[in-house]
């Protein structure tokens, strides 16, 4: 299927973890100019732009020569950012919508190919992907999402805890380097009705449970496709992932901005 894709970029000023978090710095450069520099290059996207609440965010991308626009800030979510910007009359050419988090400066341009490739050749209303989770501790942690998905490559259940659960003793090490043990990476692509059915949805009860937003169009029977892909790198959410993220930033010899 042919058809546009139009990335978007959310990056939210306020952060209950990580205080104005687009703005951190990572090596002296604040952590939205490093996702964008990582985002404009995708050829994967027929255009990219950044959505934001913050007019200093706004400003620092601006100088940077990225496409940016204002929103709400009462909005709940990333995806309902998403949707405003969309639904805007110069985005409206655009088939399908890429959601590019604004905390994954190592972000892989094949990773978020693989979820546009689901909604645009296989026909799936969203795509997304997964990774295989790789440590036991990565499988008991809640902060890292995990997924499971039928032989079909539909999305079954996301959720904090270690699921699936094997009743017979924990996963073997090279069990966690497959499926059906997978990480959830969060990134979508959506056809543009199923981003705007999306955001029409109430928050569901499974959501707020787990504090996913992916449940509620989940629980709505929104069909939603997970790629398998390789290792991906966790965000930035913490200061100990600044860290990690710098360490990680130098050694793949990111580029030096002018």
């Amino acid at each position: 299927m042919s058809g546009q894709v139009l990335g978007i970029v959310p990056a939210r000023l306020a952060s209950t973890r990580l205080p104005r978090k687009p703005l951190y710095p990572l090596l002296g450069r604040p952590l939205i100019e490093w996702v964008w520099r990582r985002v404009e290059g995708m050829s994967t996207l027929d255009h990219a732009v950044v959505a934001t609440d913050s007019d200093e965010v706004a400003e620092v991308c601006r100088a940077l020569g990225a496409p940016v626009e204002l929103t709400s800030p009462d909005h709940p979510s990333g995806t309902d950012r998403v949707a405003e910007v969309a639904e805007r009359p110069e985005y409206r050419r655009f088939d399908f919508v890429a959601n590019v988090q604004g905390d994954e400066p190592l972000l892989k341009e094949a990773h978020l190919a693989a979820a546009i490739d689901l909604v645009r050749e296989k026909a799936w209303q969203v795509g997304t992907c997964g990774t295989p989770l790789l440590s036991d501790e990565a499988r008991k942690d809640p902060s890292v999402v995990k997924v499971a998905r039928a032989s079909t490559g539909r999305a079954l259940y996301f959720s904090r805890a270690s699921i699936p659960y094997k009743r017979d003793g924990k996963p073997a090490p090279e069990e966690l380097e497959r499926e059906p043990f997978l990480r959830h990476i969060g990134i979508y692509a959506y056809t543009r009705d199923a981003l705007a059915d999306w955001v029409a949805l109430a928050p569901s009860r499974l959501e707020q449970l787990e504090m996913l937003e992916q449940l509620r169009p989940l629980e709505a029977g929104l069909r939603i496709g997970v790629a398998v892909v390789g290792a991906a790198d966790p965000g930035v959410d913490t200061p100990a992932d600044v860290l990690r993220m710098e360490e990680r930033l130098s050694d793949v010899n990111a580029p030096t901005f002018a």
